[in-house]
């Protein structure tokens, strides 16, 4: 069952609205006035007497401006992604239009970074996606009324910056929020007993993984190739392109290979050591991660951040060495069955997966770091793979393909199943973590748009004065 959705009285209807609009931040499309890396244009000025729309302006923030139509366009967008918008009123759309354009506005004054490399590589990927869902990239051009598909790469570059510096400002907002225990437990107390929230039905699950062993000529077939793109791209080539046509790794192929990082930013600890021995303008020798074979080139070095591209290839592993992975996977789970060893025992010293290995197999689940799985939540390859098992059960061998086409086999066990329940302190401690850090949070956001609009021109045509807006835009 799903989670039962509370308002919680310390949450009150102003920010709660506020949290409902957030929702939407990286959708909505909208035309906007904004300024490419470094330069900041100044806006047409709307006098303050002024009782009449100037080519459509409604409303004026720092250096951006909206237009009436944006909010037309904002509903038509989230009516086509399937969203319901007979409950958000033109007010409320246009409060949201606001808070966009006062986050990016003052991410400009932040100085904080969104670099056009960026951006391009989030257009190639979302019109990438729009193509293949719409059918061509002139329906997509038909479809946002533009003439012609230079026009639309502008506009949509311009609303995906925005987006982006909309985005990082809000993380900037809460970055530093943080909850101690104290904070936790009363925030719980502060729940009463009937508002208490129902936490659907949850499973921790463990698996122990063989990886078909990779022959020493595959790997040295994948360095020999990785070495001939570093000397073509010392002799002029670009990195860039090869990325695109290369890589195996789907979260950076499409933009040429592109990361932006620091030493605090998670990636795999072998990837991060290359990456910061490099010089700017350097390309890495092939050097081997869990992931396959890679090479680096580093474009920039900002202070501790860099911003690189890289490659990465997997070698080929072969029928025989896939047959082995299963006859050894097999065995151990003859032995789990047999009760010579346990499952828990068999992943610490079997289990070719570091990640889950130290823990018994136990798996994390990436959206809370927790080992519980909601049901409703679950990933679907791996509900369809549980979902099955009785108590004690244990899997045949799985054989499982990863987003860069690396095969493995694996067994998969449900060790605690969770059953419905309203929650509880001791039980859901880090869900209710989740939920009080989430209100402090919200409650942040709110003091930084009270604070911020004071300190920022702000102006919001006659039409759309008797609003009642979540924020203060009126400055009343």
């Amino acid at each position: 069952m799903p989670l039962k959705k509370i308002e919680m009285k310390s949450i009150n209807s102003r920010i709660a609205l506020m949290f409902f609009l957030l929702l939407f931040s990286s959708t909505i499309t909208r035309a906007q006035e904004i300024i490419r890396d470094s330069v900041v244009a100044p806006v047409k000025k709307i006098q303050t007497n002024e009782r009449q729309k100037i080519d459509g302006i409604i409303a004026t923030v720092g250096d951006f401006i909206i237009l009436d139509s944006d909010i037309d366009k904002s509903y038509l967008e989230l009516s086509s992604q399937g969203n319901s918008v007979k409950d958000i009123t033109r007010c409320q759309m246009l409060g949201k239009l606001l808070e966009d354009k006062l986050y990016a506005h003052q991410a400009i004054q932040d100085s904080v970074k969104v670099t056009d490399a960026e951006v391009k590589g989030m257009m190639d990927e979302r019109l990438s996606y729009m193509v293949g869902q719409i059918g061509s990239m002139e329906k997509v051009i038909k479809y946002y009324k533009k003439n012609s598909e230079e026009e639309f790469r502008s506009y949509f570059f311009d609303i995906l910056k925005e987006n982006k510096l909309s985005s990082e400002m809000q993380k900037k907002i809460v970055e530093g929020v943080e909850i101690t225990p104290e904070e936790v437990r009363n925030f719980f107390k502060s729940i009463p007993k009937d508002e208490l929230p129902l936490f659907g039905a949850e499973m921790e699950v463990a698996q122990i993984v063989i990886t078909p062993k990779v022959s020493d000529a595959e790997k040295q077939k994948v360095i020999d190739r990785l070495n001939g793109f570093k000397k073509e791209v010392e002799e002029g080539s670009s990195f860039a392109t090869k990325a695109v046509l290369y890589s195996k790794d789907p979260g950076s192929a499409t933009n040429g290979g592109y990361y932006k990082m620091n030493r605090k930013t998670p990636f795999v600890k072998e990837f991060k050591d290359v990456a910061f021995s490099l010089q700017q303008g350097e390309i890495s020798d092939p050097f081997e991660t869990e992931f396959g074979f890679h090479i680096i080139y580093v474009e920039k070095i900002k202070g501790q951040e860099i911003e690189l591209r890289h490659i990465l290839l997997t070698p080929s592993v072969s029928e025989e060495a896939q047959t082995a992975a299963k006859e050894k996977i097999t065995l151990i789970r003859n032995k789990i069955i047999d009760k010579k060893i346990t499952f828990a025992e068999a992943a610490r010293t079997e289990s070719d997966q570091k990640e889950t290995r130290a823990n018994g197999g136990s798996l994390i689940n990436p959206k809370t770091q927790d080992t519980r799985f909601e049901l409703t939540k679950m990933d679907p390859s791996l509900y369809s793979q549980v979902s099955s098992l009785k108590d004690d059960a244990i899997s045949q061998p799985i054989l499982d393909t990863d987003e860069n086409g690396k095969k493995s086999y694996k067994l998969i066990t449900v060790t605690n199943r969770i059953n419905e329940h309203i929650a509880d302190y001791a039980t859901d401690y880090i869900k209710i973590k989740e939920l009080a850090l989430k209100e402090k949070q919200i409650k942040a956001i709110g003091k930084w748009f009270d604070e911020t609009i004071k300190n920022t021109y702000v102006k919001v045509l006659v039409e759309y004065r008797d609003c009642d807006f979540t924020n203060n835009w009126l400055k009343k």
